[in-house]
């Protein structure tokens, strides 16, 4: 088997812009993956980087996943030190060819590396409330994902949308007082809202200094958090560790740290209690996993950081099934609700989220997707042949 040709999407729609790959081969099959920067700046750069990439996988045994995986590392000269395109893009090429692999082995992708853990990954919903300001509409918007099942909720207390709609976390590491105010009082009014019984999380999203951080940390103490997500910037390992002596609380953190030397130096710390690798951005499948055994030595479990479609929603419950220490996954249930939202799949996992909040999952070869090639068509942006 060889690969024959490449294709890239560059996908846009619903305030999001996924870059999607399909690494088609010489015998029928092909699978594809997913770049995880969907949001932000750096989807058009992803996909020139695939488009170089591309360009060495002409020819080759997709099957070969561990070596074409090591030839782009080591020969893209960027990917060493991490860096989110870098690694954004062999993740996508990764995912793609396990995809092929499962496929062609009629297994799905956790098969191939050993076989389910689980066979339901337990769930936490994002992104369920992001248009509301206020803090009682803020809170009471949690009634949603409650009514739907999930029995574990993110939120970002510190953030808040502009006009236009557009997401803003903290700017220049200061909140003003009466936003302060208002977080605080968001994060009292969620857990009265839902009660004792709910996992809740908050994503700092590395967004303040110290004097706002540490107050906001002694209020969380008597909420019950399961854990505080990115309290500080990810370079700040140092300020992780202090933070982590003083709050109690604890520390998710990992969307933006790559490869296992990354994560090494977050457990180093010991400051880390959960880590989060983002599997389209961490460096693919494999590098979640090592990732993942890297963690389990440390006593740290593993919840996948997951904001991308529906292909990476899937591809991440593999990883969850393969693991032995994932905690959880993070879904955007509610990103179909714009009109403008792309579905990529024809079979996108979150429709299929139970009561108790979980999803089962995948039993069908590969990374278990069908892919909507009439949605994705008119995004295609690039073609090897």
């Amino acid at each position: 088997m060889k690969i024959s040709n490449v294709r890239i999407y560059r996908v846009e729609g619903g305030g999001l812009r996924p870059v999607i790959i399909e690494i088609e081969t010489d015998e029928g099959i092909s699978g594809f993956g997913e770049a995880g920067v969907a949001y932000g700046y750096g989807a058009p750069a992803v996909a020139g980087m695939l488009e170089d990439m591309a360009l060495r996988l002409s020819g080759r045994n997709p099957l070969e996943i561990r070596r074409i995986w090591q030839d782009l590392y080591d020969h893209s000269f960027w990917a060493k030190g991490g860096g989110a395109i870098s690694f954004a893009a062999i993740s996508a090429i990764e995912l793609g060819l396990w995809d092929i692999k499962g496929k062609a082995a009629g297994l799905p992708v956790h098969d191939l590396l050993g076989g389910a853990m689980r066979g339901d990954v337990k769930l936490y919903a994002n992104g369920w409330n992001h248009e509301h300001d206020d803090v009682v509409n803020w809170a009471k918007a949690a009634a949603r994902p409650l009514a739907d099942g999930y029995r574990a909720l993110k939120a970002y207390p510190f953030a808040y949308e502009l006009p236009d709609g557009t997401f803003r976390h903290v700017s220049a590491r200061m909140l003003d007082d009466g936003r302060f105010r208002q977080a605080i009082e968001r994060v009292k009014a969620l857990r009265a809202e839902v009660g004792p019984d709910i996992e809740l999380m908050l994503d700092l999203s590395g967004g303040l200094c110290d004097d706002q951080l540490l107050r906001f940390l002694d209020v969380c103490r008597d909420l019950d958090i399961t854990w505080i997500e990115e309290p500080v910037d990810p370079f700040n390992l140092t300020g992780l560790s202090r933070v982590a002596a003083r709050s109690g609380i604890p520390i998710a953190l990992g969307e933006r740290v790559y490869g296992r030397g990354g994560f090494r130096n977050v457990l180093d710390t010991g400051a880390v209690s959960i880590v989060m690798p983002d599997i389209a951005n961490c460096g693919g499948m494999l590098e979640a996993v090592q990732i993942a055994g890297m963690a389990e030595t440390y006593n740290v479990r593993v919840s996948p950081h997951n904001c991308a479609s529906s292909l990476c929603t899937a591809a991440s419950l593999s990883l969850c099934a393969a693991i032995p220490n994932a905690m959880n996954l993070e879904v955007y249930p509610y990103f179909a609700d714009s009109n403008t939202y792309v579905q990529v799949l024809e079979n996108p996992p979150e429709q299929a989220v139970r009561r108790d909040g979980k999803l089962q999952a995948n039993s069908t070869p590969g990374l278990g997707i069908i892919v909507d090639r009439r949605r994705i068509e008119a995004f295609m942006s690039f073609a090897l042949v």
